[in-house]
């Protein structure tokens, strides 16, 4: 365990003896000065840890965590336990850098470390026959069945969750953020089927203009003004069995008039 840090590295001597004088006066100042001394550590830990930093989190909220798990280990430090505080605080910010972690990791422990166990001997049969195991090869390596191990391997696919915003690389050595990258289910953001769909409006604006006046009127009087075919029969002053027909002439009109149309209408049905 080692701790780089800016200019010249004091002793444990001298950051127990500056640590001393902190703890006899409370000064701040010298608290700052242990803090200043070992954040470079909190780095080091955080980045040790960045591959298992979930994309949809912000490295710097770590880092943060670790300054202030530092910050208290300064506070709570107790020398007469044997270890100097560059240990103790090391182990105080490891700890809560791997809480935070845990924090933001909605699957089990027991599934990490079964995530943990195939990742390496998938790595250990690799270096070995220089191929990737099957998944007979794998579960006799980890000590499970088969389906055991296509089960673990799912729940752990789905739990590998990202976020849409994380930022991923282009052909062109930008970046994009990955929600630009999915291809939307939104028919009408597809250019070519706006296309289509406004020629099919045409089409039967066409046929519909084709149709004898009373026949269109009866479509608008039950498509758009949402009447019963008795009330239609009452604003045309005829019975409601002879606006059902009027109805069915309309229909069969304009299916014979849009039949030669019938692959446009199928692309927007």
């Amino acid at each position: 365990m080692s701790t780089a840090t800016k200019g010249e590295r004091i002793s444990a001597e001298e950051v127990l003896a500056l640590w001393q004088r902190y703890s006899a006066t409370g000064d701040q100042r010298l608290r700052d000065r242990l803090v200043l001394t070992f954040a470079p550590m909190v780095k080091y830990i955080v980045y040790k840890k960045v591959r298992e930093i979930p994309d949809h989190l912000d490295v710097e909220d770590f880092i943060s965590c670790g300054l202030e798990a530092l910050i208290r280990s300064v506070d709570r430090y107790d020398p007469s336990k044997g270890a100097t505080l560059e240990q103790f605080a090391w182990t105080r910010i490891q700890g809560a850098v791997l809480d935070e972690l845990r924090r933001h990791d909605w699957a089990p422990r027991s599934l990490r470390r079964c995530e943990r166990l195939i990742s390496r001997e998938t790595k250990q049969f690799m270096a070995t026959h220089g191929r990737r195991p099957t998944n007979d090869e794998l579960a006799e390596a980890v000590g499970m069945s088969t389906a055991a191990l296509v089960a673990a391997m799912d729940e752990i696919a789905v739990s590998d969750v990202g976020s849409l915003n994380a930022h991923v690389p282009t052909d062109d050595d930008s970046t994009i953020e990955r929600i630009d990258t999915l291809a939307s289910a939104d028919t009408a953001l597809d250019p070519q089927h706006a296309a289509t769909v406004s020629q099919a409006k045409e089409r039967f604006r066409v046929a519909f203009r084709e149709l004898p006046a009373r026949d269109r009127l009866v479509a608008i009087l039950l498509y758009v003004q949402h009447l019963t075919l008795r009330e239609i029969g009452e604003v045309l002053g005829v019975s409601e069995s002879r606006v059902c027909q009027i109805h069915a002439h309309l229909r069969r009109e304009l299916r014979e008039s849009l039949e030669s149309d019938s692959s446009l209408f199928a692309e927007v049905a």
